[in-house]
Parts: structure tokens; C-alpha cells; sequence
């Protein structure tokens, strides 16, 4: 699959001439081509999307929702090309792929272009002055959208979408990682009748074309997923251009776990958090904290179950657990695996910690699922993001250890609590550093919701009414009758 970037609603080939390539995740090898686009490319993207803005901008709100709903449906026909693409570009299985990611692509469109329909401001009349007050909210202009390449369908759309539905225009920016699916939206957003210039997509590295994005004085406002070193260096960059930031980062979660949850549901659960895409899903729950009454019982019962995960190439229908997004990125999480297998005084390695051969698929980035017992939160692997399939677990005596452990990072995305004891779901929700508390479940997200972290896992919120508030500006207007 060669790729072109989207402007204007025409692909076009990088204005440098500059590509990069592109690896399959399951066998390594390079698949195809996509733009290393640079600031040339993006100030092409902004002219088509200044041009459009004034179209698009004053399009009824009708108009507007059915071109989203219309894309949401696109998206659900397409389901098969999509999932294929997505599994291909980012080693998940193709299961997991048409199961959640491509629906929840469309999921996105759909939701914003109901919600724009029910997007109401404010007004407030003034008894005895005679006034009255109404909060208009305006599209802000050209946005920048960032999205990551863990969910890349799924993460795209969810910036996208309410961007669009606001009545922006968007320069956006796939990871050049799993660039595939962004493409093919491309196509999709044109055939349900989008106007050109409204959706600009440019593909390329964070050094050459992100930066162009972020830098470039008149795109107003970022919303970014991704590595919290990443955000900061958008944060110093955008601030003082006074651009509205949405930065989503981060996490190192917390999955605290009481003897009286219902152990049966915890465990499946419990799996499935830590292990989902990889374990490459910032909301995974990466730190499980057991208390002390059944941790002997938890580990033996949670390293058998994860003996037992397939790892294997994606489109295999058995295949639990895929390959890793890249060689680099396996590289990495290999550097946490010896710094346990160097350190036996502060980590046991309970299962994996190796890779896994795949038959004829030798060259793909695969990884046993790992679990490893710590001595101490403070270790490395407690406070650093693998961001791969590595959980470690560690025992808690009381509520109070337990939340002790659970706030002791610079982290605070997303938190699980598992008990069935009301007055202490009730104290530890509101004393939880995280913007996401889950109870008794996990990922299990409505998206009239707001979704975003704390502490060094972001700034801002995404989701629900927030991201319209976010990707509009309010004005007052005050009348004296």
C-alpha cells in the first residue's frame, strides 16, 4: 500500500519528494511507502482549510450532521477493508480490530453528529438592569489533530469528529507508524460528500510534520495524543502562541484489587486490561495491586491464565496477543525486560519476558505477555510507561497502602477498583489521582463522557460536550433593552 497525503479532498505526493517507509508489524517487512511530509505540505493543507472555513463554518447544523452520519456509515460498510488495514499496519489481531476499532471509528462520527444537533449555549437575563446575556460559541478556525498509533482509526476519528462537527477545518496528522486507515478515511469523508478543504490529512514524522503543525502561526488550537515528553515539548512550543491545547498523554494505572471484589469477573477482567492490543493501550491497567488476604491465590490463578494467551499473527483467529507496533518499540520494552532479568533482588519474572518465534512469520515484533512481581512502587517499572505486554503486580495490606500505591506516580489517566464494599468505592473514587476511575469494570466508556488525565497524563478533556467546548471559542453578548 502506497500512501499519498489527503489535501483538498485529492491525494497528493509529498511536495519534497521525501518518503518513508512502512513495516508490517507481523513479519517486518516494509509493505509500502508514505509522505514525510514537512511544512511545505502542511502550509498546502492550511490553505485549502482557510479557504473552506467560511464555506463550512456557516453550514447548518443539519447539513453538517448528516455528512457525519453519512461517514459513520461509510465507515460501518467498510468494516472489513478497514479492520484488515488496521490489523496489518499495527500488529493487533484482526478480531480485535473489527470488534472495537473500527466500530468505535464510527461510533465517533455518529455520536458528534448527533450531539451537534443538541450543542445549546447559555443566556441569562439580568432582573432590574435590564439586560439580557447569551454565550454564542464559534468555531475556532484551522485545529491540529495528532493522534497516536495504538488506536489509529479509533484515536484519529475521536479528534476529528467534533472538530468537524463545530464547524472547523482540520489539518490532521496519523502517526507515521499506522498510517493506513487515516488514508483510507480519505476517501470515505469525500464519497459521503465532505467538502473539500474541511479534512486535510498529512502524513510524515513528528520532527518534520508535526512540528509544522504545531508550529505554524495560524492553526489556533492542537488536540495531541501521545508520549508525555511529546506533550510537554508541544506545550513549551504552542503556549506562547497562545493556541487552546488538548494534550492526552501518559499513564502508568493503577488496578487495585480488594479480597472482596467478585474474583471471578476481576480475573477475566483483569486479563483483558492488562493484555488487550498488546498491553499497547494507555488506559491498560499496567500496576495491579493485590491486597494481602488473596495475592497468593491471585498470582497463581493470574500467571495461569496468561501462560495461556496465543501470541500469534494477527489475521489468526486464535491469536490473543499480536505483535508490537515496531522493532524500536519492541527494542524499548526489551530494555525493561533485562533491566528484571538483571535485578533479581527487586523483580521476579512470573511468566514471559522473552520473545516468541511465529512460524513463517519470523521477522514479526512478538512478545510473550509478562508478569512480574515487584519489591517496591518506586522501582523503574512501576514508574516508567513500557507501553507493551508487561504487567507487574505487588501486594497491599489496607485502603490506605492501596491508595498510597495508586497515587504514587507522576501518572493519573485511569484507575480500576475492584470491591463490593459501597463506603470504600465511595472514599477512594474521590481521593484517586486519575480523570478516569473505573469500578468493577474497565474500558467501559460512554462517550457523553469526559476522558483525560491528571498530573503528567495531560491537560484537558476530550469527549462529549467537552471536546465541542474545547474546539469552539464562547463570546458574550450583552444587550441593554
Amino acid at each position: 500500500m502506497d500512501i499519498t497525503n489527503f489535501i483538498n479532498n485529492e491525494e497528493q505526493i509529498p511536495l519534497s519528494g521525501f518518503w518513508l517507509d512502512n513495516y508490517e508489524p507481523a513479519t517486518g517487512k516494509i509493505y509500502g511507502e508514505i509522505p514525510n511530509s514537512n511544512e511545505d505540505d502542511v502550509e498546502k493543507a492550511y490553505q485549502a482549510a482557510k479557504a473552506t472555513f467560511p464555506l463550512w463554518s456557516n453550514t447548518t447544523i443539519d447539513e453538517r450532521s448528516k455528512i457525519m452520519l453519512r461517514i459513520a456509515t461509510l465507515i460501518e460498510e467498510n468494516i472489513e477493508q478497514l479492520a484488515a488495514a488496521e490489523s496489518r499496519d499495527n500488529g493487533k489481531p484482526l478480531w480485535l480490530a473489527k470488534a472495537v476499532d473500527i466500530p468505535r471509528a464510527s461510533s465517533n462520527f455518529r455520536f458528534y453528529g448527533n450531539a451537534i444537533t443538541q450543542y445549546a449555549s447559555k443566556s441569562h437575563e439580568s432582573i432590574g438592569k435590564n439586560t439580557i446575556n447569551y454565550t454564542l460559541r464559534k468555531p475556532i478556525g484551522v485545529v491540529g489533530c495528532i493522534s497516536p498509533w495504538n488506536l489509529p482509526l479509533y484515536l484519529f476519528s475521536w479528534k476529528i469528529a467534533p472538530a468537524i462537527a463545530a464547524g472547523n477545518c482540520v489539518v490532521a496528522k496519523p502517526s507515521e507508524v499506522t498510517p493506513a486507515t487515516a488514508y483510507l478515511l480519505g476517501e470515505i469523508v469525500k464519497k459521503a460528500g465532505l467538502p473539500a478543504g474541511v479534512l486535510n490529512i498529512v502524513h510524515g514524522n513528528g520532527a518534520s510534520c508535526g512540528q509544522a503543525i504545531v508550529t505554524h502561526p495560524h492553526i489556533k488550537a492542537i488536540s495531541f495524543t501521545g508520549g508525555t515528553t511529546t506533550g510537554a515539548h508541544i506545550a513549551r512550543t504552542a503556549a506562547p502562541m497562545f493556541k487552546k491545547l488538548s494534550l492526552e498523554l501518559g499513564g502508568k494505572n493503577p488496578n487495585l484489587i480488594f479480597a472482596d471484589c467478585d474474583y471471578d469477573k476481576m480475573l477475566d477482567t483483569t486479563v483483558r486490561s492488562s493484555f488487550a492490543n498488546q498491553g499497547q493501550i494507555c488506559l491498560c491497567g499496567s500496576r495491579i495491586f493485590v491486597q494481602q488476604d488473596i495475592y497468593e491465590r491471585f498470582k497463581t490463578d493470574f500467571v495461569n491464565r496468561i501462560k495461556k494467551l496465543t501470541v500469534g499473527h494477527p489475521e489468526q483467529s486464535n491469536t490473543k496477543v499480536g505483535a508490537v507496533v515496531s522493532a524500536s518499540h519492541r527494542e524499548k520494552i526489551e530494555e525493561y525486560l533485562a533491566l528484571a532479568k538483571a535485578e533479581p533482588k527487586n523483580y521476579t519474572i512470573l511468566t514471559g519476558g522473552n520473545r516468541v518465534t511465529v512460524a513463517n512469520f519470523e521477522g514479526g515484533y512478538y512478545l510473550e505477555p509478562t508478569v512480574i512481581e515487584v519489591s517496591s512502587n518506586d522501582c523503574k517499572l512501576n514508574q516508567e510507561e513500557i507501553f507493551g505486554p508487561v504487567v507487574t503486580i505487588m501486594p497491599f495490606t489496607d485502603e490506605a497502602h492501596a491508595l498510597e500505591l495508586a497515587n504514587g506516580t507522576k501518572y493519573g489517566l485511569s484507575a480500576t477498583l475492584w470491591t463490593n464494599d459501597l463506603s470504600r468505592t465511595m472514599r477512594m473514587t474521590q481521593e484517586i489521582d486519575a480523570g478516569i476511575v473505573w469500578v468493577n469494570t474497565w474500558l467501559n466508556r460512554d462517550l457523553r463522557t469526559p476522558f483525560g488525565g491528571v498530573k503528567d497524563s495531560g491537560v484537558g478533556r476530550e469527549g462529549g460536550f467537552e471536546a465541542l467546548d474545547f474546539f469552539t471559542e464562547p463570546k458574550n453578548v450583552c444587550i441593554e433593552y
